[in-house]
């Protein structure tokens, strides 16, 4: 509904933009921004080199992907928080859901922008491969990957810079807050004030980490530049989007499936992390060989991977204490939830679409 009404402005802007181009009346902006430009080299500059090749390379993933999921997340905030702006939607349920969507609304973005992120190169024919200039920088595959991390963490901390801003400034102006406050102050009373702030802060970091998950966790497919690799997962995400409604609906409607999943649920848990456990095990063994990684980096990354999962257990552990949950199931979902594999896995794509 918020997007619908944009698509006629957007076909009848490209409409018009396409016949003029084809034209040849091609507009040029140079002269609109000559001013800006003029009085920008008046103004002083920092003319520092780069300390290191990891530094540049790092400012140039900026420069090429960083800003696509705050663009994306700013475009849509407007629209959103304007439903709060609307008489009648001072009530509590649609001041939650609209307050919701906004919280989601990084998350589900940063699916769209991990589309370009995850790609060696946006701007060739063939998307797939890789440039000469990237396969011959003076960096290792390890390097660039990190050059993309870093990138993909500052981009998510802009993204929800511009939420945790706008939501407090909508929630003033349209007078909202005192229904928010009345429901946090419900909350605290229900449960206490340490497990809700601890509920709050729990909350935001699994947005948080959800937003970068959704922008790293595509890199392992999209740089190994093999056009069967990416296909088959697209083709697999499809399918699997297509079944996953008429399944949900049948576990919903047979009580006997779902009492057999629960039963079930530990043992697919293990299964689960023993697949991710063993496909670690072996992406760590061929990094030490290919030696694209170091032992100290290998380690190092393990203990930090390790020190996550047992706070994220022992979170769980404090939140959900009833014996409908036990502790063993609540470590295998912490070890799920931490993403391993697919981020592990892309140094070794990256160095085998250099080297195909």
């Amino acid at each position: 509904a918020i997007l619908a009404p944009q698509v006629p402005l957007a076909y009848l802007a490209a409409r018009v933009a396409v016949a003029r181009a084809r034209r040849g009346e091609v507009p040029d902006w140079g002269p609109m921004f000559a001013r800006l430009g003029n009085i920008a080299d008046l103004l002083p500059r920092r003319r520092d080199h780069f300390r290191s090749p990891e530094r540049a390379q790092s400012w140039f993933e900026w420069r090429r992907h960083g800003r696509s999921l705050p663009a994306l997340v700013g475009i849509l905030l407007p629209f959103e928080l304007a439903l709060l702006f609307v008489a009648g939607n001072d009530t509590p349920a649609l001041v939650f859901y609209t307050l919701l969507g906004v919280l989601l609304t990084p998350p589900f973005m940063a699916a769209f922008a991990a589309a370009t992120v995850s790609k060696s190169n946006p701007h060739v024919s063939d998307s797939y491969g890789v440039t000469p200039f990237m396969a011959t920088r003076p960096l290792t595959s390890a390097a660039l990957i990190a050059a993309k991390v870093k990138m993909t963490i500052w981009s998510t901390l802009a993204a929800w810079l511009l939420v945790l801003v706008a939501i407090p400034l909508a929630l003033t102006l349209s007078g909202t807050w005192p229904v928010v406050i009345e429901r946090a102050s419900q909350g605290i009373e229900a449960v206490g004030t340490l497990r809700a702030i601890v509920i709050v802060l729990l909350g935001f970091s699994g947005l948080l980490a959800s937003t970068w998950k959704q922008l790293v966790q595509s890199l392992c497919i999209g740089l190994t530049g093999r056009e069967w690799v990416i296909k088959s997962s697209v083709f697999l995400a499809l399918s699997f989007l297509i079944i996953i409604g008429p399944i949900a609906e049948w576990i919903i409607k047979n009580r006997d499936v779902q009492a057999a999943l629960w039963d079930a649920l530990p043992w697919i848990a293990a299964v689960l992390v023993c697949f991710k456990m063993a496909t670690a095990a072996w992406i760590a063994t061929r990094l030490h060989c290919s030696r694209l990684l170091s032992d100290r980096t290998l380690v190092i990354g393990a203990a930090c991977w390790d020190v996550v999962v047992l706070a994220l257990y022992g979170l769980l552990a404090w939140l959900v204490s009833t014996p409908h949950f036990p502790r063993y199931l609540l470590l295998l979902v912490a070890i799920l939830e931490i993403p391993l594999v697919r981020l592990s896995a892309a140094p070794l794509a990256l160095a085998w679409n250099r080297h195909r």
